[in-house]
């Protein structure tokens, strides 16, 4: 069977608060087929990671995300059947339980967070995404971005492009972070699904992170993960935030980092 090293790392950065979430199924301190992972889910996963950026203040943004990524995981490991099928329907009880801790306290009405979830299996990894926190491809030095980015930046981006305003507006214009969808427990505008496994290669990393890794230009992140690749997931997502916090941004976001890299050759297909 296909094994998977993992790690995470996160810095408040400027703030003096924490509304990134994250987690692992299962957790690193127990192996899979352990008495209380279901065995039907434990025999076709090798490991969930879920990343969650919250918003709508520091309370709010904070229980948002963290809802989200347990009731991601809870869902997801009870679940048999296809695995886009259960992706979908995870997200579907993560937003869910949003609206439901909403309806109990009106105070909160306007919390909500972003997702990316990644399924790592014999046959490679699938994932699904809401908002704007990135899922990357390491491969040969390189990076990749797997799911669309719902901000407005590929909207200014395009703008940009096809001449209707400079590069600079597109890079500077305040809106650019806004989001286009997120999990608020109302109706999900955009969902981002992979369409099959993405097989994996030795040496690929996976890196889930919320979007203040941005502060890296690619090229730095492609840096840092050549550097640090061969010494494994936690000395990558030491390295990474160790580099945003460097950066010293007096208005650096909250960051959190999930690496995922697979260890040697895949078993037989799941």
């Amino acid at each position: 069977m296909q094994a998977y090293d993992h790690a995470c790392r996160a810095t408040k950065g400027a703030r003096d608060y924490q509304e990134d979430s994250s987690a692992f199924w299962p957790p690193r301190d127990r192996a899979p087929g352990n008495a209380d992972v279901p065995p039907t889910a434990a025999n076709s996963t090798r490991l969930v990671a879920v990343l969650a950026d919250g918003m709508g203040g520091h309370t709010a943004g904070a229980l948002a995300s963290r809802m989200v990524c347990d009731s991601f995981i809870s869902a997801y490991s009870g679940m048999n059947g296809a695995r886009s099928d259960r992706l979908l329907k995870s997200l579907s009880a993560a937003n869910d339980s949003i609206a439901a801790q909403v309806e109990a306290n009106p105070m909160l009405s306007g919390m909500g967070t972003t997702l990316v979830a990644a399924v790592f299996t014999n046959e490679g990894v699938e994932w699904v995404s809401v908002g704007d926190s990135p899922l990357l491809l390491f491969r040969r030095g390189e990076i990749a971005l797997l799911n669309e980015d719902h901000s407005l930046a590929p909207e200014l981006d395009h703008l940009a492009a096809i001449g209707k305003i400079t590069p600079e507006q597109a890079k500077t214009d305040p809106r650019r972070h806004m989001l286009r969808s997120a999990v608020t427990g109302d109706e999900l505008d955009l969902v981002d699904i992979s369409r099959k496994p993405l097989v994996l290669e030795e040496g690929d990393y996976i890196i889930l992170a919320s979007d203040g890794l941005h502060t890296l230009e690619t090229s730095e992140v492609e840096r840092i993960i050549s550097a640090y690749a061969a010494d494994g997931a936690e000395a990558v997502s030491n390295a990474l935030i160790r580099a945003v916090e460097n950066m010293r941004d007096p208005h650096q976001d909250n960051t959190t980092v999930l690496a995922v890299r697979p260890l040697g050759g895949a078993g037989a297909s799941t």
